[in-house]
């Protein structure tokens, strides 16, 4: 999440929490399910601890960043990976994590792969593999792989109005707001009015221009929404106050915003010294991701307050990387 939450509190992708999985043997040759880890081979419980680096996880600042890193982290624990947690509170922007995944300070971390090649200079497309190709380009002489990417997972910038805006105006996907835009406050991040796909693609694609401009952070934009405060919001298309409150999601009927698949993000390091092990231990994780499941993990986390580290521990048993 740039997904704007993956620019700067996206680039917060929290977030955020931890996830992973594959076999593990005393020498390193892990075999059994290394490439298998999401067909049932759970971990009956953790295995002996590999001798090798910590794998220090990195996450936005924002739930559902959280909640994949602690889904990613959970799985390499269980099969003998040392996980440091010291950097996934309260979480990150991207131009923090970018610079630190570069150093070494932090070795993995979620990402959104239209946002992170916007990032790093690229041009997205709602082409989520060639999205993940091009950034992995672009970030593999910072000694930094991007993993395959989850093929049924991704959560996008959306354009939410209540649902009495949306009956009142006629107003159902974003070109149908430039006849209204001026007489209209959109509640966005704070970065909104310097990138693409908010105020300068609504701009340049839609020839939309609001009235006013509302700089807010997620919580207080959700609270605005509710309130009156503004009428249109930047949200995430998995975001459970979505659904909750019957929102309305504006049809991006100009493709401005690009795929953003989940993808896994690591130091090549680690590839280096863990090998197929620690790749396949990922790579079935992000095999079982879907857009539905981040939507479910949202609401719990979100409207039910539970913690990520629970919700990621749950998610594990029931797609059968662990058992409880």
């Amino acid at each position: 999440m740039t997904r704007l939450k993956k620019w700067a509190a996206p680039f917060a992708l929290l977030l955020v929490a931890a996830f992973v999985v594959a076999a593990c043997s005393d020498d390193g040759d892990g075999g059994d399910n290394g490439g298998d880890g999401g067909d049932g081979a759970a971990a009956t419980e953790t295995m002996e601890t590999r001798e090798g680096s910590d794998i220090t996880l990195g996450a936005f600042d924002f739930g559902e960043s959280q909640i994949l890193a602690e889904i990613y982290g959970q799985q390499l624990e269980a099969h003998g990976f040392v996980v440091d947690r010291s950097k996934l509170q309260p979480g990150s922007p991207r131009d923090i994590l970018k610079p630190a995944l570069e150093a070494g300070e932090v070795d993995f971390v979620p990402e959104y792969v239209g946002t992170l090649l916007t990032f790093l200079g690229g041009e997205p497309t709602a082409d989520g593999a060639d999205n993940r190709d091009k950034a992995a380009e672009l970030f593999a002489d910072a000694g930094v792989t991007v993993l395959p990417a989850a093929e049924e997972a991704q959560d996008v910038n959306a354009f939410v109005i209540t649902r009495e805006l949306s009956e009142r105006l006629g107003i159902t996907k974003v070109s149908d707001l430039a006849d209204h835009a001026a007489d209209l406050k959109l509640g966005g991040p704070p970065e909104c009015p310097e990138r693409q796909f908010c105020l300068v693609g609504l701009k340049d694609v839609y020839g939309v221009e609001f009235g006013e401009f509302v700089p807010l952070d997620f919580g207080p934009r959700v609270t605005a929404l509710k309130e009156g405060g503004i009428d249109v919001a930047l949200l995430f298309s998995t975001d459970a106050v979505i659904a909750t409150n019957d929102w309305v999601v504006l049809e991006d009927d100009k493709g401005l915003q690009p795929a953003e698949n989940i993808a896994p993000v690591i130091r090549t390091a680690l590839i280096d010294e863990y090998g197929d092990d620690l790749v396949n231990s990922i790579n079935a994780v992000t095999e079982k991701l879907t857009s539905e499941s981040l939507a479910e993990m949202n609401a719990e986390f979100q409207v039910d307050q539970r913690s990520a580290a629970d919700i990621a521990h749950d998610w594990l048993v029931e797609n059968d990387f662990i058992t409880e």
